[in-house]
């Protein structure tokens, strides 16, 4: 089977944005009966046909590399990326971008139709006037020898080394590059996964694209002393000669076998240990760890919508579910009479807190707990709220504690998903409490991949 090459007519994509196929082909010249495949095959759209090469799969399921396409797909263009091909960071360069809005909106549709929802309560993807460099984060990796760079699309473990990348602000991939170029330069080692050898792993960049402040954070095994000092004094050089707008340049020790951007020891090289960013005109503290959207022009259009949905009213206490660092919690306290807000990671709390204070924010109350308990436990002293908000990972909320929101009986319910299949799951939850769909608006925050976010308003039937 492997090396075979077959012709297929694309039916559909995939949760990953990979084309799927049905082939039928002879078992046996001898015996004309038909073996029916399923195959994946990335890089290709819809309706298209084409020729691939069988390359891995079993019990009926194949990848298949694109070897040409027969039948192109009249949205079909040209990638602008020369990592593409190989490079796992987006999927759908190859597509015009209202092609990519559209198919968003559609699997949105389809994923709450299935729920028994009117799919017509779906707006139309709010996408980006410009989908290009729109991250304010990236992490790259290592590879064992050394070159910095980002994973190979199917294959983890390979890293295909770094020239640019399109969806990331300019600033910070250059920044990157001078890394990577430091690390060849001082022929220092990539950390080897099998071997659980080496000293360098990951490294994140972040920039606020208000305050444009910049954060490198190089994860690596060992502490930057002993032989790794000069070495050391020289990024410092290099960095903060070249890129003044970073403030804050880390080391992170980091000798656990998960492949995970975490800190044994932290290092501040240069300036402090987080960087300032703004949304909405209110200012948040980033560390390396703190959770932010990674598209910010349009996670304002997310919070903005937030606020037009929900109606907030100053007579109004409303409760923050899965808060993080209080992307929604600040605009919301300002427009209600108090908030709370619940986040089971404790440093995401202490930062809420803290940008609260930043921001004079004086009526908040934030929770480290899980969601469903503490819910429980802010609802005994804090009462019911008029509006609940929830922004729940890309897991979802789950049953229970959906189910601990119905029973605690918001009129208004906003919801702000990341994974339209757990948002619809989790809504459907809801309507043996009386709350009824009013609207999904999805908004584009990763243009080229497959994710989509949305924004949806729920009601108790008694307040419509």
């Amino acid at each position: 089977m492997k090396g075979e090459v077959l012709e297929a007519e694309i039916h559909r994509l995939d949760a990953k944005g990979s084309g799927q196929a049905v082939v039928h082909r002879e078992k046996d010249e001898a015996k004309p009966n038909q073996k029916r495949l399923k195959l994946t095959i990335p890089q290709t759209l819809p309706g298209e046909k084409v020729q691939a090469t069988l390359k891995y799969g079993q019990k009926g399921r194949v990848v298949a590399a694109l070897n040409e396409i027969i039948q192109p797909h009249p949205e079909r263009i040209g990638a602008e990326c020369p990592h593409f091909d190989l490079c796992g960071g987006c999927v759908w360069q190859h597509w015009e971008y209202s092609g990519q809005l559209k198919q968003k909106t559609d699997y949105v549709k389809e994923v709450v139709e299935a729920q028994g929802f009117d799919p017509n309560l779906v707006k139309e993807t709010i996408g980006m006037d410009n989908p290009w460099h729109y991250r304010n984060k990236m992490e790259f990796t290592f590879s064992k020898d050394g070159e910095l760079g980002l994973h190979e699309q199917g294959n983890f473990r390979n890293v295909i080394s770094l020239e640019t990348c399109l969806i990331a602000r300019e600033e910070m991939v250059e920044a990157a590059l001078e890394v990577g170029q430091w690390a060849k330069d001082h022929k220092l080692p990539g950390y080897n996964k099998d071997e659980h050898e080496g000293l360098l792993r990951h490294l994140m960049v972040r920039q606020s694209f208000v305050t444009e402040e910049i954060m490198l954070a190089l994860f690596v095994t060992e502490a930057p002393e002993g032989e790794l000092e000069n070495a050391v004094k020289d990024l410092v050089a290099r960095i903060t000669e070249k890129f003044p707008k970073v403030q804050s340049l880390l080391w992170l020790e980091n000798r656990d076998w998960a492949d995970r951007t975490q800190s044994e020891n932290t290092h501040v090289l240069a300036g402090r240990d987080f960087i300032y960013d703004e949304m909405l005109g209110y200012r948040y503290r980033l560390w390396f760890d703190t959770f932010f959207q990674t598209n910010p022009t349009q996670a304002q259009k997310l919070v903005e919508l937030a606020l037009e949905m929900g109606q907030p009213k100053e007579t109004e206490s409303m409760i923050d579910l899965f808060c993080g660092v209080g992307t929604f919690s600040l605009p919301f306290a300002s427009r209600v009479g108090k908030l709370a807000g619940i986040e089971i990671v404790e440093s995401s709390i202490e930062s809420a807190k803290r940008n609260a204070k930043d921001n004079g924010l004086e009526n908040t109350y934030f929770l480290a707990r899980d969601a469903r308990h503490g819910l429980v436990e802010v609802l005994e002293t804090f009462g019911i709220p008029d509006l609940l908000v929830v922004d729940p990972p890309r897991s979802g909320a789950g049953g229970k504690v959906m189910r601990r929101i119905g029973r605690t009986k918001p009129s208004r319910i906003v919801y702000v998903s990341c994974n339209p299949d757990t948002f619809a799951t989790d809504i459907k939850e809801l309507e043996p409490f009386g709350y009824e769909l009013v609207t999904v608006q999805p908004v584009d925050l990763f243009p080229h991949t497959v994710h989509v976010e949305s924004v949806a308003l729920l009601v108790r039937k008694e307040h419509i």
